[in-house]
């Protein structure tokens, strides 16, 4: 192994360095991800890292009100919702359950369903000790908004039913399952919310497509975005506790001499000491279905041509937690860096860190745990007239998932598309 041809001094420093890597991983991994309620949670990240014991949201890092402040009680507590959570264990499932607790959700009652297996099984949250009650479609219809943080597979089966008709339940579905299908809501809250009036379904959108349009969206209203192209790295947690479990266990076992390259079964080739090109399956134009999942949610979610130019190179990185997102972005009208970071400072959810000269800029690191995007690097591309480049990177559990959820319900409070069903 090349290092082995190293200097004891160099060996000592990166070994030093990657133990810490290592700790860090290993204290993400160790969180409990059992499937206690008994269903797949949704996409890939959701069985990764425990709620409250891991990096996931540490406390030093909790917005503000200056970034996605609680909706103030006189703002959403005129009807209080009964409000159900399908695929509660997994960590976008915790995450829905704390961006509810901490942002001041109008919730009259909290249901927490799960399997013949979890059923009777109590948790504790801010809203009492809540008992896993089986699922049933008839169960959750009684509820005013259920989020289902599942698999695609049980969101076919079950989301339709539990939102038909006019006393069926508001439904969230953080899958892929529905976020194609015309007459579907594809819904970042920030950019499109208004699409949610009078819908029952609304889809979440890929967590790397979120994360990358909170910094988009501002500029785009500014000056016409006209292309994108965007190169993303992402984190081992995007595919699951097993990803991470492979990352961390390949990592161990080089750095200990067990092995000179990691075993791989959950990605391509070994992740530890690498990046892979590739991440889900390779479509015939020779992109991956993730980075199509870019191009086709862009449009949909910003209300763009079905041919509107955007392309992705997805890539995934020995990392922990959080995406980071290279974006190029080319628009109609010129450009103009100062007006660029004024619209980003007063974009909501967006976190401007772009100061070069004291070495601030988006990490995975500082992005972990924070409701908001971070962005920075901003700058004017050489390369292509009229076209500005930065670097984004967010929390896919929160920003690509949970929080925007969470959003999601409290904009269809305030557009009434969300209410209290009356009681007979």
């Amino acid at each position: 192994r090349s290092s082995r041809k190293c200097n004891s001094s160099f060996f000592s420093i990166s070994v030093t360095s990657t133990m810490k890597f290592i700790s860090a991983a290993a204290l993400l991994a160790a969180g409990s991800l059992a499937t206690t309620y008994g269903f797949t949670p949704s996409s890939s990240v959701s069985s990764f890292t425990s709620h409250r014991q891991s990096l996931a949201r540490p406390s030093a890092r909790l917005p503000t009100h200056s970034q996605h402040a609680s909706r103030s009680a006189t703002t959403l507590s005129m009807s209080a919702l009964k409000v159900g959570i399908v695929g509660a264990t997994g960590a976008v499932g915790k995450e829905i359950v704390g961006c509810l607790e901490k942002r001041d959700f109008p919730v009259d009652a909290l249901r927490i369903f799960g399997s013949e297996r979890s059923a009777g099984k109590e948790v504790d949250t801010k809203f009492g000790k809540v008992t896993v009650e089986l699922f049933s479609e008839d169960s959750a219809r009684e509820c005013d908004v259920v989020f289902l943080a599942v698999d695609g597979d049980f969101s076919l089966a079950h989301a339709e039913n539990i939102c038909a008709g006019d006393d069926g339940a508001v439904v969230i579905d953080n899958s892929s399952a529905f976020r194609y299908k015309e007459g579907i809501p594809l819904v970042v809250p920030e950019i499109n919310a208004e699409v949610t009036k009078g819908k029952k379904l609304i889809a979440n959108p890929n967590c790397t497509t979120a994360i990358g349009l909170m910094a988009v969206w501002p500029l785009h209203k500014l000056f016409g975005l006209s292309k994108m192209i965007m190169s993303t790295y992402q984190a081992a947690s995007g595919a699951g506790q097993p990803g991470m479990d492979e990352l961390t266990e390949g990592t161990r076992a080089v750095l200990s001499g067990e092995r000179d390259v990691a075993e791989n079964k959950i990605f391509a080739h070994p992740l530890p000491f690498n990046v892979i090109p590739h991440i889900d399956k390779f479509q015939e134009n020779g992109y991956t279905k993730e980075e199509m999942k870019v191009t086709w949610e862009t449009r949909k979610i910003c209300g763009l041509a079905d041919d509107f130019p955007v392309s992705c190179t997805a890539v995934r990185i020995p990392t922990a937690r959080a995406h980071s997102e290279s974006i190029v972005a080319l628009f109609e009208k010129p450009v103009d860096v100062a007006a660029a970071r004024k619209a980003l400072e007063e974009a909501t959810g967006v976190k401007l860190v772009d100061d070069v000269d004291n070495m601030k800029y988006p990490m995975p690191l500082t992005a972990t745990g924070q409701y908001d995007i971070e962005v920075g690097r901003l700058r004017e591309n050489i390369a292509f007239d009229n076209a500005l480049e930065f670097f984004v990177c967010g929390d896919q559990l929160l920003r690509g998932a949970a929080l925007n959820a969470v959003i999601v319900a409290e904009a269809m409070v305030e557009n009434g598309a969300l209410k209290a069903k009356a009681v007979a």
